[in-house]
């Protein structure tokens, strides 16, 4: 589990479509852009980055992207998944209490978008700020982010 319940979700995007697998809770960046509205737009791409640097991040992923045979079972509508390949709900305004976080921050640093989708307190070189950390980590390593994305 990525995020817990205790959430406050003000603005959510549901433009992007995303085409790998990844968990709710990481910070998705612009793949490639649609035109126009782009609401049904497959050129409309959500990704995770590997490297932070120079990316436009749109916000935290709220949905678990899985890849699996829906002949054989269906999605886990408990955990808000979708297939591979779906339309995503991202938050751009709000907070979250997630685990996909980097190094060890403090309430009140800026929340920086890191490697592989985590959000650290640490900039990298060229990394977008995404909001503010709330709380520090927890014994399970989760952490109450403000989310704050134009």
């Amino acid at each position: 589990m990525a995020l817990k319940g205790d959430r406050n979700e003000l603005d959510t995007e549901v433009t992007y479509f995303m085409n790998e697998t990844a968990s709710r809770g990481l910070i998705v960046a612009v793949s490639t852009q649609g035109s126009g509205a782009a609401m049904d737009s497959a050129s409309a791409l959500a990704t995770v980055a590997a490297d932070p640097s120079g990316k436009a991040p749109l916000g935290v992923l709220l949905n678990d992207v899985v890849n699996i045979d829906q002949t054989r079972q269906h999605l886990n509508w408990h955990k808000d998944e979708v297939q591979q390949g779906s339309k995503v709900t991202i938050l751009t305004k709000g907070f979250v209490v997630t685990d996909q976080i980097s190094g060890s921050p403090t309430a009140g640093d800026v929340a920086y978008l890191a490697a592989s989708g985590l959000i650290s307190g640490t900039q990298a070189t060229g990394a977008p700020a995404v909001g503010r950390f709330l709380s520090t980590k927890d014994a399970d390593g989760y952490a109450k982010v403000s989310v704050n994305l134009p």
